[in-house]
C-alpha cells in the first residue's frame, strides 16, 4: 500500500468508475480528496463514502472542457484543504456515440486544461504528481466490439472509436511532454492505460454475455479488470514509491498490449 498521508489530491471523474475506485484508494492510503465530476450528485456521494470511512473529502461540480473551470478547481482544492499535491485528470467519454469534437473536448483538452495549469501551480508549490486517464487505445488500435464478426460501421469507427484512439493517444503525448517539461521543477507526470475494465463506460457491452466474452478475450488473462485494480497503480504513481519515475504510460491491461 502506497502512502500518502498528509497530500491532496484532486481526481476528475471521481464520481464513478476509475475515478470513484481512486478517490477511495487515496484516501485509504492518507491523502485527503477532491472529488470533482461534471455529475456533483455523483461527487458528494464519494465524498460522502470516504468520509464515513473517516476520511476528508469534499466535491465540486467541473466540466473539464470549460478552461476557467479546471483553474478554479485548483485554487478551490488549495482553498478546501490548503495545499495540492496530487492530480489526477482522469474525467473522460467513451467512444459510441459521443461525435469526433465532443470526445476530443472531454478526453484531451481536458487533460491538457489539467496539466497545463495543473503542472504550474504544484512546481510553484515546490513539486508533486499527476496521473493522466489513457487507454489501450493510446497505445494500439481497437478491434471492433463483437469480434470479426460484427466489425464497427465506418461510420461508427469516424464517430466513435476513431475519436476515442485518437484522444487518448494524444494524452499519452501530452504526459510525455509535460513530464519532460516540468521534470527539473519537481513534477512527475504519468499515465495509466487500462484495458477494458468493469464501469458504466462499458456496461452496455458487459451486459450482453457474449460481448463480455469477446472482451475477456481481447485480454491474455482472460476477464476485464476492476476499478480498483487501476486504481492501486495510480496511487503507486502519485506516492513517493514512485519518485524516480516520470514521462511513463503504466499498462493495466491485462497483457492486451503485450500482444
Amino acid at each position: 500500500m502506497s502512502d500518502l498521508s498528509g497530500r491532496v489530491a484532486l481526481i476528475t471523474g471521481a464520481g464513478s468508475g476509475i475515478g470513484r475506485a481512486s478517490a477511495l484508494r487515496l484516501s485509504t492510503d492518507g491523502a485527503a480528496v477532491m472529488c470533482a465530476d461534471i455529475d456533483e450528485a455523483a461527487a458528494k456521494q464519494t465524498a460522502a463514502t470516504i468520509a464515513e470511512h473517516g476520511g476528508r473529502a469534499a466535491a465540486m461540480r467541473l466540466d473539464v472542457t470549460v478552461e476557467e473551470q479546471v483553474k478554479q478547481s485548483l485554487d478551490d482544492t488549495r482553498s478546501e484543504f490548503g495545499d495540492l499535491h496530487v492530480i489526477f485528470n482522469n474525467a473522460g467519454v467513451g467512444g459510441g456515440g459521443r461525435g469526433w469534437q465532443t470526445t476530443l473536448d472531454v478526453n484531451l483538452t481536458g487533460v491538457y486544461f489539467g496539466l497545463f495549469y495543473g503542472a504550474q501551480m504544484l512546481a510553484e508549490r515546490g513539486g508533486g504528481a499527476i496521473v493522466n486517464t489513457a487507454s489501450v487505445a493510446g497505445l494500439v488500435a481497437l478491434v471492433g466490439v463483437g469480434g470479426p464478426a460484427a466489425p464497427l460501421p465506418p461510420t461508427a469507427l469516424a464517430a466513435g472509436v476513431g475519436a476515442y484512439v485518437a484522444s487518448k493517444h494524444g494524452v499519452i503525448g501530452l504526459t510525455k511532454q509535460f513530464a519532460l517539461n516540468y521534470a527539473a521543477r519537481g513534477v512527475r507526470v504519468n499515465a495509466v492505460a487500462p484495458g477494458y475494465i468493469y464501469t458504466p463506460m462499458t456496461a452496455a457491452a458487459t451486459s450482453n454475455p457474449d460481448a463480455e466474452r469477446y472482451l475477456a478475450g481481447l485480454h491474455p488473462m482472460g476477464r476485464l479488470g476492476q476499478p480498483e485494480e487501476i486504481a492501486a497503480a495510480v496511487s503507486f504513481l502519485a506516492s513517493d514509491d514512485a519518485s524516480f519515475i516520470t514521462g511513463i504510460v503504466l499498462p493495466v491491461d491485462g497483457g492486451y498490449t503485450a500482444r
